[in-house]
């Protein structure tokens, strides 16, 4: 049997490809044929994320190292052009977005509904799994969600992030009247203050030590912003009743532990140092609940209606946009504190036509 039932439109694509540590070049590659299970897609945009600027500034992630050549890129959307043969031929043609991992369905972590903690599992842009930073892509087809008309491009791949946010808000708790303390006003801080408000929270702090993304917090939702210099984190008496470290900073996290009341949630989400020295009597003597987020499970339906309905803004988070050929340009312009997202078109070529 054909592992396609609608015929791949073009048989070369091209690639933004990571060669060595802050080189990439654009490469002809042959675009994926999607298996049984899977769909084919054109993508049309891809946000670019802080584990891209690492894999590029660094060549690793702790474990994850590129030891070959990486697309990079892993929020990202786009239009079902061929679908595999298990998979309904009426998908053609739909806009979705991508949740971009595969798990194995037997794994012990997947059969206890936490799938995104599978060893084993494929995930874009993580060593040796390229991401989409090209023009096309494959999916299992039930990872690729459906979006609404009014959803844009854009919106559709921050979904991503959205998702990263949602997940921290099931571990946080976020409620109605809930008090809360974001570290970091980074995208990640900035889609989590936005959640925690269409959650209901009453108070949304967010502390950076840059002027202008404290300025642009309190414009996604935050209700107060700190600077860490000169506010003293850590003996305010905040009493918040979740922390959130989108920061990877030890201050940050060893400050904001401090400020949860008795029976809180720390929830680590930043990408910092291997090892964080933690005020361990707070800890226990508040008996706080301390966790960690890995990516996230079952977010798209809840990320989707939060852009439909207007609770979530994502395409004001969009600061500036690529062709595929200026994908070097995105992951310089992601580390610019005046921006927000950096956004990379791979049906776009700025030096010569796609």
């Amino acid at each position: 049997m054909s592992e396609k039932v609608a015929a791949v439109p073009i048989e070369e694509m091209n690639a933004s490809v990571l060669r060595a540590r802050r080189e990439i070049v654009l490469e002809r590659r042959p675009v994926p044929v999607p298996a049984s299970d899977e769909v084919l897609i054109e993508v049309s945009s891809v946000g670019v994320c802080g584990s891209d600027v690492h894999y590029y500034q660094e060549g690793r992630i702790g474990s994850f190292v590129v030891d070959q050549p990486l697309v990079l890129g892993h929020e990202a959307a786009g239009r079902i052009v061929a679908v595999g043969s298990d998979v309904d031929p009426g998908r053609v043609g739909s806009r979705v977005a991508i949740e971009p991992q595969k798990p194995r369905l037997n794994s012990p972590e997947s059969l206890s509904g936490r799938y995104n903690l599978d060893p084993h599992m494929e995930f874009y842009a993580t060593p040796p799994v390229d991401g989409a930073f090209q023009q096309y892509v494959t999916i299992q087809s039930h990872f690729a969600f459906d979006v609404p008309d009014s959803v844009s491009d854009n919106a559709a791949a921050l979904l991503e992030p959205l998702s990263v946010a949602i997940a921290t808000a099931r571990k946080a708790g976020f409620t109605v009247g809930s008090r809360v303390l974001i570290a970091g006003a980074g995208p990640i801080g900035i889609v989590t203050a936005q959640v925690a408000r269409a959650y209901g929270a009453a108070e949304v702090i967010i502390s950076d030590l840059d002027e202008q993304r404290r300025e642009r917090a309190l414009q996604f939702g935050a209700t107060r912003a700190l600077d860490p210099r000169s506010d003293r984190i850590g003996e305010l008496g905040l009493e918040v009743d979740s922390f959130i470290d989108a920061s990877g900073a030890i201050p940050a996290v060893q400050s904001g532990i401090r400020e949860v009341r008795a029976g809180g949630t720390v929830v680590l989400v930043g990408m910092g140092a291997d090892e964080v020295p933690l005020p361990v009597p707070v800890i226990q003597n508040k008996e706080l609940v301390l966790t960690g987020i890995f990516r996230y499970t079952n977010t798209w339906p809840t990320a989707i209606e939060l852009v439909r309905s207007g609770k979530v803004d994502l395409d004001s988070m969009v600061t500036s946009e690529f062709a595929l050929d200026q994908a070097e340009e995105a992951l310089r312009a992601a580390t610019d504190p005046a921006g927000l997202k950096a956004v990379v078109h791979p049906q776009s070529l700025a030096g010569a036509e796609a």
